[in-house]
């Protein structure tokens, strides 16, 4: 019996996904290799066995007996489960996120150039986060005044945009460009002021973008707002799908259209605001993976948000490696992102690769 099309265009699509997880696990077991103090496969496979184990001992009250190897030192166990691999999830969570909601700008908006920090997330999580420096508090607070700063920058885009007279996601991008503007205005004054010695050179290094310090704690921090901002964005994917439509003709589809771009507008927010307090400011993930993903499962947001997820992901886990592994001095991961993001895109948007 004959495929219908429909049948085979999911079946490639579930193809695409099953190959774009193989890769990531591949991934993130040679990046947990990768470094200047190589693991072996074995060692590597051995410590997460037993850390398994330890975690199963615990769950089950003693009832399990942990395992622990002897050709694993303690040397490798601490570098992999407290330097490297929260590095490495991190970097796959911040990949996923800023992929996931650039995406979702680029459906609420439909404008192939928006990024997760149109609305001035970005710029507000910046303004937060040199205030925190200047002042040389810790480097937990300073995540802390990142994801605050950004959050209070959309609330303020949010608040003008509601004067805005005429079409209504015109007036969230305005706003979104003149609070940028005034967050950039405070971000350059507190660089003016701050010392030169001490202060300037912690502020640039966070404001290129880095995971180079990545700490349990930053995972901790950052996990919990991208998992209420992914789930949402997950469930409501397709509905994304309708607001290409004028919100009469959603509402007769029983989808509140203005309703829908809220909450997705918020998660996006949310998801992009806790990437950018622990890794500071990235571009050109949020815009150039989504519109990668559309090569290889098409406008559909049932199969494109969670295929952006994956690639994201991927993505900034081979930019991480390249980062800290290239040189003896680990190149800032936003720099990176912008030479390898910047011909990319040129790459897209060129011929019958136009971004549409």
């Amino acid at each position: 019996m004959t495929d219908t099309p429909e049948e085979r265009r999911r079946r490639g699509y579930t193809l695409t996904i099953i190959i774009l997880a193989v890769l990531l696990a591949v991934g993130i077991i040679v990046s947990s290799a990768l470094g200047r103090f190589s693991i072996s496969l074995n060692e590597l496979l051995l410590a997460l066995r037993d850390r398994g184990s330890e975690l199963l001992s615990k769950l089950t009250r003693g009832h399990f007996m942990a395992v622990r190897s002897d050709e694993v030192s303690d040397q490798v166990r601490a570098l992999l489960f407290n330097v490297r691999l929260p590095r490495i999830i991190l970097a796959c969570m911040v990949g996923c996120s800023l992929s996931a909601a650039g995406a979702s700008y680029q459906g609420v908006f439909q404008n192939p150039m928006a990024s997760p920090d149109i609305l001035g997330a970005s710029s507000g999580a910046a303004a937060g986060a040199v205030v925190a420096l200047l002042l040389q508090l810790s480097s937990q607070t300073v995540m802390l005044f990142a994801f605050c700063g950004s959050i209070i920058a959309i609330i303020a885009v949010m608040l003008v945009s509601r004067t805005a007279r005429g079409n209504r996601l015109l007036g969230i991008i305005l706003a979104g460009i003149m609070i940028s503007s005034l967050c950039n205005a405070l971000t350059s004054y507190v660089k003016l002021v701050a010392d030169p010695n001490d202060v300037l050179p912690s502020i640039t290094y966070w404001l290129m973008g880095s995971l180079a310090k990545t700490k349990p704690a930053a995972l901790k921090f950052a996990f919990v707002p991208m998992v209420i901002g992914l789930i949402p964005l997950l469930l409501l994917r397709w509905r994304i799908n309708l607001l290409t439509l004028s919100d009469t003709e959603a509402r007769t589809m029983g989808v509140n259209a203005a309703r829908v771009r809220f909450i997705v507008i918020v998660c996006a927010t949310l998801i992009t605001a806790a990437s950018v307090s622990v890794s500071g400011l990235i571009g050109w993930v949020g815009l150039v993976v989504p519109h990668l993903t559309r090569r290889l499962v098409g406008n559909n947001y049932r199969h494109l948000l969670p295929a952006s997820m994956l690639s994201g992901a991927i993505f900034m886990l081979l930019v991480d490696n390249v980062s800290r592994n290239l040189m003896l001095t680990e190149i800032p991961i936003g720099i990176l992102t912008a030479v390898i993001g910047a011909p990319f895109f040129i790459w897209l948007i060129s011929g019958k690769r136009a971004v549409t």
